[in-house]
């Protein structure tokens, strides 16, 4: 299930986006190549993330490393390392560049907003292609994509994905429930939320299932004992 200040989040982010390609057409504003920092996004509502720019990581040939180059001005080491082997034969890479960009605006939009969300976003994969964004972009929101790494989203989650520990609920829904189950589909646990404020629960190391309906997505809290 979307996150509603997600969906608010992209909004702005493409109005930022917008007035950025119109005040650099009239050759006042700054090249989108030089920008190693996102700008601080406007308080308007804003669009659908899903109209953000195609994704960086289309199939096929991709552009050598020695012959990415801006149409104008020059690349960062950093803005270099990302660009590499992400770069579609024939594609501009400077739209490439603003994909990994506008991941990292979105990430700073959110944490600002609120942290769990932004780590629930990227458990969800609503900020898609976070990791290699933030490892290459904005490592400032490294430590959201570590956490994230050890989250559930909304789902049936079994087996060796199941990780013990304590675990809390990130911008769930009035409709949050969840189970959990042990072997032979014996019931350990299992809850709803009605008020759309955060919960916690425990998965035992005898879990065997874990299923979750509405409650967007689980952040860790620590281990089981």
């Amino acid at each position: 299930m979307r996150n509603p200040f997600l969906a608010c989040a992209a909004v702005v982010l493409t109005a930022a986006a917008l007035a950025a390609c119109g005040s650099s057409a009239d050759g006042n504003g700054p090249s989108a190549t030089t920008a190693t920092e996102p700008a601080t996004p406007p308080t308007e509502e804003p669009a659908d993330p899903e109209a953000s720019t195609p994704a960086a990581t289309d199939e096929g040939p991709k552009t050598p490393a020695d012959e990415i180059t801006p149409a104008t001005g020059t690349f960062t080491k950093k803005q270099k390392e990302y660009l590499k082997d992400r770069v579609p034969k024939g594609m501009d890479p400077a739209a490439v560049l603003q994909t990994g960009q506008e991941t990292c605006d979105k990430l700073r939009y959110l944490v600002k907003g609120d942290r769990d969300t932004a780590v629930g976003a990227i458990v969800t994969g609503e900020v898609p292609d976070a990791k290699d964004a933030v490892a290459g972009l904005c490592t400032q929101h490294q430590d959201l994509v570590d956490e994230a790494a050890y989250g559930y989203p909304d789902g049936k989650h079994t087996g060796k994905k199941l990780r013990p520990g304590v675990y809390r609920s990130a911008s769930p829904t009035p409709d949050c429930s969840w189970q959990i189950e042990g072997a032979g589909g014996k019931e350990l646990a299992s809850g709803a939320s009605d008020t759309g404020k955060s919960r916690k629960i425990t998965i035992p190391r005898s879990a065997v299932t874990f299923t979750s309906t509405g409650c967007y997505a689980w952040l860790p809290e620590g281990a089981a004992g």
